[in-house]
């Protein structure tokens, strides 16, 4: 048992000093990091109570997606009884009081209608119920309701997809170790560290980057566009760049091109020095955009972005290859944002802010003051019971805990953790237990003396011996933290990996490194009896 060849003591030994160096770039400049080789630029990032930072809480409005889901269907109604054979003649399609409604021309389609309508519908995941229900009333009249179970199905699904799209703006934004999380049916929370002006996180998180191409509608009387009226198949839309000075426009409710085929979008710069921004379609879109352009030329053409138009450009030719831009009067920032936005996906809902608040670096400065004082004090305190206690034997185990708090700085960077304060409660609670292996190893020993047996045998047999105990210990400790981890958020979930890394380094270092400081200690003096 304490027979290392040198094999074993590089593979014990290498390990550790690889995590202690992955720990020395926490410590040190910005600038001295970056000059760094990229193996070695391994930092613990700061979390948002110890780095300060912005903390958003965002709300998506469950009306928008109710809403959202009605024109989907609408739309697919229309195209479903308008391409079928028979094509089916139907009246407006209503969309008062949260459900559609049209009456159909021939009664005797009535019943075929419904047919073709119900394979539009889905199941609304494991209830057992429809996303909408189709019902026929007054003989003729078709309606289709949504049913709360739908509902909440698509509220689900729909914060899937905008916790994901968030995340994607952030990074692009190029902070570090964002938080992002679900909270209930229709919140979630943005936590970026270091961020100390929460407006820029606002104003791209506030954008729903819906963007869309649409014809300008030219035969609109211009008197009743300024009145919010629109012909039969238009819409008014806001537009405050308008060069007639109306802040309204009229434009085709069909979409021509979407911001859904776009697959690039970068900030750039006009002929006359101002913000743009450049897009680029998928093969699809641009094939969509080259034929609406070239169908089209000398007709204005709409951009729309969430709802209100940035800018309606003649067509003076065919617009080929993929590519647009959008202009609006941007400035640099403000074109960098939505070309960010437009990147990263629409959101599929419209969120509000409920709640914000900015955590100061000076905060985060006394809570990293106050916990590098505990840590020392914890350090002083068990380095001085250890020494006392155990003499020789003590002064290897508080080697053994200073090594592991480096190599759990050193994890934590090669990871990419974060450290939270929750996280530095984790490594006082380390430090405190990382010895409690070498106190039973320790005194095993001292029983196996006091058996007679030799100082060889007693090492071997407290080593050996005490090994399963501290296994045993581990594990539990192991299992706790790995239901934290799994369940908890935030501070927990910060609390949680410290403690995890600090279990598995710990045991390495208070077991098997000690024992190596031990076993070259006793081959080289070979004493007769040990005082511990």
């Amino acid at each position: 048992m304490l027979n290392f060849s040198r094999a074993a003591v590089i593979a014990i030994i290498l390990p550790l000093l690889i995590g202690v160096l992955c720990a020395v770039p926490s410590f040190l400049p910005d600038a001295t990091v970056a000059r760094l080789p990229g193996f070695m630029q391994t930092r613990v990032n700061l979390g948002l109570d110890l780095s300060g930072g912005s903390h958003l809480l965002l709300e998506a409005s469950t009306q928008d997606v109710a809403r959202q889901r009605l024109v989907n269907m609408e739309e697919q109604v229309r195209t479903e009884l308008r391409r079928g054979d028979p094509r089916i003649a139907i009246g407006d399609i209503s969309s008062r009081d949260g459900k559609l409604s049209f009456m159909v021309r021939d009664p005797a389609q009535v019943d075929a209608a419904v047919e073709r309508i119900r394979p539009l519908t889905q199941g609304a995941g494991l209830t057992g119920q429809r996303d909408f229900d189709v019902a026929v009333v007054n003989s003729q009249t078709v309606t289709i309701t949504p049913t709360n179970a739908g509902i909440d199905n698509a509220v689900k699904s729909t914060m899937e997809v905008a916790t994901e799209v968030i995340r994607k703006r952030i990074d692009e934004m190029g902070t570090r170790e964002p938080t992002i999380q679900q909270q209930g049916s229709n919140r979630i929370v943005v936590q970026v560290p270091g961020l100390q002006d929460p407006k820029a996180l606002k104003d791209l998180l506030g954008q729903t980057a819906k963007l869309e191409f649409k014809l300008v509608d030219t035969t609109a009387n211009p008197s009743e566009v300024a009145q919010g009226r629109a012909p039969v198949g238009s819409e008014v839309l806001p537009y405050l760049d308008n060069p007639s000075g109306v802040p309204l426009i009229a434009v085709k409710r069909q979409v021509m091109v979407s911001g859904d085929e776009l697959t690039d979008a970068t900030q750039g710069y006009d002929q006359n020095n101002q913000a743009i921004v450049n897009i680029r379609f998928n093969s699809s879109g641009g094939r969509k955009f080259g034929q609406v352009t070239s169908q089209n030329v000398n007709r204005p053409f709409a951009i729309i972005l969430d709802g209100k138009v940035l800018s309606a450009p003649n067509i003076n030719e065919p617009i080929l290859g993929g590519s647009a831009q959008i202009s609006g009067n941007f400035t640099v920032e403000s074109a960098n944002q939505l070309a960010i936005a437009l990147r990263s996906g629409k959101l599929p809902v419209t969120f509000a802010v409920v709640e914000e608040r900015t955590v100061g670096p000076g905060l985060g400065a006394d809570s990293i003051r106050a916990g590098l004082i505990a840590s020392i004090i914890a350090v002083v305190a068990v380095a001085i019971f250890m020494f006392l206690s155990y003499g020789r034997f003590g002064m290897y185990a508080n080697l053994a805990v200073a090594i592991n708090v480096a190599v759990i700085l050193g994890v934590m960077g090669i990871l990419g953790a974060t450290l939270t304060l929750p996280g530095i409660a984790g490594f006082v609670l380390t430090i405190g237990t990382a010895v409690d292996a070498n106190v039973l190893i320790y005194e095993r020993i001292r029983e196996e003396r006091r058996r007679g047996r030799n100082v060889v045998q007693a090492i071997e047999h407290g080593y050996k011996e005490a090994s399963r105990t501290i296994f045993e210990a581990n594990v539990t400790h192991a299992i706790a933290g790995g239901i934290m981890l799994a369940l908890g958020s935030g501070p927990v979930k910060g609390f949680a990996i410290v403690l995890l890394i600090g279990i598995a380094t710990s045991v390495f270092t208070a077991v098997t490194f000690t024992r190596v400081i031990v076993a070259n200690w006793v081959r080289r003096t070979r004493p007769t009896d040990i005082h511990i």
